[in-house]
């Protein structure tokens, strides 16, 4: 790969707001393959990386997931609960602690050995965020609580423990319609299961 800052110009960087997490509006100049110059204005969302996990159990065939109330969801449309693979933001931390700790806050299982298994923008037209994706294998002596999320957090979440070829076909007939899950789903139908 190569470094394309010899490209880019940023003219202008404008906060629109940092309630939370940053929304800017940035004016630029990208040199085209032809050589010429082109301004652009483009508002980027900056709410730092995140990471998440998908936990299997090889021998049951099963997986652990969430399902909880997602407003941006809601607001598409959308008129269910999520099911999803447990997820946070880092918040300063390495990846591989905070999924820990965002996985027992989440599902209620402690796993102490994770394996990371890529990091992938999310939606790099407008967000900065990049996600640690993760695998890591349980068994039932891995739960140590009813997890559910923080309830000071505003997290209302239910835990999943369901079957991988009931995962993946909650997957092919959109009932699980997020995308980190449906990657991590897809990888451990490769790479863990091997369907």
């Amino acid at each position: 790969m190569s470094d394309i800052g010899d490209r880019v110009r940023i003219e202008n960087d404008a906060v629109l707001s940092d309630r939370k997490y940053a929304l800017r509006q940035l004016t630029f100049s990208w040199r085209r393959d032809d050589g010429a110059w082109q301004r652009n204005i483009r508002e980027v969302y900056d709410r730092g990386n995140g990471a998440v996990i998908l936990p299997y159990n090889l021998a049951a065939r099963r997986v652990v997931l969430t399902r909880q109330f997602r407003m941006p969801a809601f607001l598409n449309g959308y008129r269910e609960t999520l099911i999803e693979a447990a997820a946070g933001m880092l918040d300063g931390a390495a990846p591989e602690d905070r999924i820990r700790a965002e996985t027992e806050e989440e599902t209620g299982y402690r796993i102490p050995h994770v394996r990371k298994v890529f990091e992938m923008f999310t939606s790099p037209g407008a967000m900065t965020e990049k996600l640690h994706f993760f695998v890591a294998e349980y068994d039932a002596g891995a739960k140590t609580g009813a997890g559910g999320g923080l309830k000071h957090e505003g997290e209302d979440i239910e835990v999943l423990e369901i079957g991988i070829d009931d995962a993946l076909a909650m997957l092919a007939d959109g009932r699980i319609c997020d995308a980190k899950t449906a990657i991590l789903l897809q990888y451990a139908q490769i790479h863990l299961f091997g369907r």
